[in-house]
């Protein structure tokens, strides 16, 4: 099936209803050939949209993505990158103006990009008033090193603050918001942000649809060797997203995914886009094989009638 495309929220611009994100995989536990087979193959499937940040592999993320994305045309894509986390300085972490042009400056750098499509402030600053924060996203929207400015994990509270800053010094106001959302982490985007969603047109770019892996039901009999949650780097992370009521209720979810003749995975994805909250769902892959059976969820969501789901929200209820 072909892909579709969205509005990111207010705005005129379209991303895939499915795009690519590189945490956790790229320049760190992906070697540079396969990243470059999933983006190609990405690409290839009609995904434009591609989602970065300078803290990912602390930077080489962005390195590996650069020298692939030098081989496609700039014009179909929208690249992201987003500035919170860069070093060890004092300086070089936050929403201050020395580390946010510094910063977008590096990463055009790693990307190999004369401008980036999409600028994410990666989490609040408590150190750094808004008003700074907002003026120098507006600098580089007016320098053209960014077309738009937007935040990941910001609350609503946090959101309007910036928006209040926004329209009181006439600034380009953030257009998107990327927060978690998947079947487990629903509240954020199906409530909270839903003023901001209606009101001002925000975006949003939504990440996590497979909650850690948990949404495939690879973890329902056990944690298997060679997995993520497996390795002893991702530890902390087993604790947050492994407990048996969420086991159960995949458990639950993997016999509609059997009815529906689709993987777990498949459906996770499906149900995750088909919100009208979602401009696009960001999926990960550290194998091709992945990819392409992340990328099939395109004709699950035409299979998904109300009663399907109606089915999955009892249980995800329950």
């Amino acid at each position: 099936m072909d892909m579709t495309y969205r509005r990111l929220g207010g705005s005129g611009l379209k991303v895939s209803t499915f795009s690519l994100g590189s945490w956790a995989t790229y320049g760190d536990i992906v070697d540079e050939a396969t990243a470059k087979a999933c983006v190609l193959y990405a690409f290839e499937r009609g995904v434009n949209f591609i989602d970065s940040a300078e803290a990912y592999g602390r930077g080489q993320a962005e390195v590996v993505l650069g020298r692939i994305l030098s081989q496609l045309p700039r014009d179909q894509l929208v690249i992201s990158s987003k500035v919170f986390w860069g070093g060890d300085g004092p300086n070089d972490v936050g929403l201050n103006r020395k580390h946010i042009v510094e910063a977008c400056n590096a990463a055009l750098r790693r990307l190999q990009l004369d401008y980036l499509d999409l600028y994410f402030c990666h989490r609040p600053d408590p150190d750094t008033p808004v008003e700074e924060t907002v003026r120098t996203m507006n600098t580089l929207i007016r320098q053209g090193k960014i077309l738009y400015w937007g935040t990941s994990e910001w609350t609503a509270e946090q959101l309007q603050e910036a928006y209040s800053v926004c329209e009181k010094l006439g600034l380009e106001k953030p257009q998107m918001e990327q927060p978690q959302y998947h079947m487990f982490c629903r509240e954020r985007v199906e409530d909270e942000l839903a003023g901001h969603i209606q009101n001002h047109g925000l975006g949003t770019t939504t990440w996590s649809p497979l909650a850690s892996g948990v949404l495939t039901g690879k973890y329902n009999d056990g944690i298997p060797e060679g997995s993520r949650l497996a390795s002893e780097q991702w530890g902390w992370l087993k604790d947050l997203v492994l407990d048996e009521e969420k086991i159960n209720k995949v458990r639950s979810l993997s016999s509609v995914a059997k009815e529906m003749d689709c993987s777990m995975a498949q459906l996770a994805l499906a149900w995750t886009a088909m919100h009208p909250h979602v401009s696009t769902v960001i999926t990960g892959a550290s194998r091709l094989s992945q990819l392409e059976e992340n990328l099939e969820a395109l004709e699950v969501m035409e299979r998904l009638d109300e009663s399907t789901m109606k089915k999955i929200d009892e249980i995800l209820r329950a």
